[in-house]
């Protein structure tokens, strides 16, 4: 189980560290695994503290989660569309117009400098 205090905040572990891949055949356990020196390089990549007596724990658990997608890549996918939602649904779509807003005098109002409500910036190019 993961302790609340080593979850990443916004950075979920994507599969960006290198893995052992093995030749066994796709039977019993899985063919891709995690070694100790992952562990520490993903916690390292993620800006989680890892103390050590939770590295092989962690390893088990990123083991499980390899061996589990492995077994996804099992299924026969042929002739299945791709799909964003599991309920069928259609975008709302707008006019495609360009605007102001209407509201340009809101828009510049917290600007440091503006005239006929346009930004007024510093000139950087002589």
């Amino acid at each position: 189980m993961w302790d609340a205090r080593y979850q990443p905040a916004t950075n979920p572990l994507v599969f960006l560290w290198p893995v052992t891949m093995s030749t066994r055949p796709n039977t019993g356990p899985p063919t891709v695994s995690v070694d100790s020196d992952t562990v520490r390089r993903i916690a390292h990549l993620a800006r989680i503290r890892l103390d050590e007596d939770r590295i092989e724990p962690m390893r088990e658990e990123l083991n499980t989660i390899l061996a589990f997608v492995e077994q996804l890549e099992e299924v026969n996918t042929d002739g299945v569309e791709p799909m964003t939602s599991v309920v069928a649904t259609k975008m709302r779509l707008r006019p495609d117009a360009v605007t102001d807003g209407n509201i340009p005098h809101d828009v510049v109002a917290n600007a440091p400098a503006s005239e006929d409500d346009f930004f007024m910036v510093p000139k950087v190019v002589e």
